[in-house]
């Protein structure tokens, strides 16, 4: 099994890199190969069973975008011969659109028709919980982006906290084996049944490290949120 980590000197906040750190301990025999920013993706020449990519400051998602630009029908093609990638945080935003800081429009990849606006004064921090098929979807949320614009591929329906939108009941993209969440931190480590459903997509059936004690936890957290019905974090504005 081969793992790419696209661009991790940019993409690591948020603890976000604890995505990797449990797929390494769940996948003792899998190889990791790390991309920098400099080389041409591995996964556009090579089989990969898994892309990830995660979290940025605002400077180097634009980096990353630039990097990625040249190859954007490459990576088109990529997922639609169904390459698995995963996309935490702001990293959602490289493949939408464009992103409009101010009246200043940054054009991303454009794979999926949706766009994002950044309002540095106000930072949106939330706890979330969503509907994914049968499996409950556990997060966080701390940015200063909004999505909009006509979603054709959500991710996961919102139980509680914030979509793409304050007013929005759908909370990322999944188009095939395509799939991005605004959600950050380690996504994987807080959602364990999604990460044996991700596991089975790779065409793996491997337990995930520490599954008892990710279980429960993942329990008492849904409970915890749902029993409590809170979920804003920080205003908005």
């Amino acid at each position: 099994m081969k793992i790419e980590v696209l661009f991790p000197e940019l993409s690591n906040i948020f603890g976000d890199f604890s995505n990797i750190k449990l797929l390494k301990e769940s996948l003792k025999d899998a190889e990791f190969v790390y991309t920098n920013n400099f080389d041409r993706p591995y996964f556009l020449d090579n089989k990969v069973d898994l892309v990830y990519i995660g979290s940025m400051p605002e400077s180097k998602q634009e980096l990353a975008i630039k990097r990625l630009m040249p190859y954007k029908e490459e990576i088109r093609a990529a997922i639609e011969n169904d390459v698995v990638m995963l996309a935490t945080g702001n990293s959602l935003e490289i493949f939408i659109s464009h992103i409009m800081d101010g009246e200043n429009r940054i054009d991303a990849l454009g794979l999926y028709d949706l766009y994002a606006v950044r309002d540095y004064v106000n930072r949106h921090n939330s706890h979330f919980v969503g509907d994914f098929e049968d499996i409950k979807i556990v997060g966080y949320k701390s940015q200063f982006t909004m999505c909009y614009g006509e979603n054709k591929h959500p991710f996961i329906n919102v139980v509680g906290g914030c979509g793409l939108n304050l007013n929005s009941k759908q909370e990322g993209i999944r188009y095939r084996n395509f799939f991005a969440t605004y959600l950050l931190g380690p996504f994987l480590v807080l959602n364990p049944y999604f990460t044996k459903y991700l596991l089975r997509t790779m065409g793996c059936d491997n337990a995930i490290a520490f599954e008892k004690q990710a279980i429960d936890a993942y329990n008492h957290r849904l409970d915890e949120l749902i029993k409590k019905g809170r979920f804003l974090m920080g205003e908005h504005g």
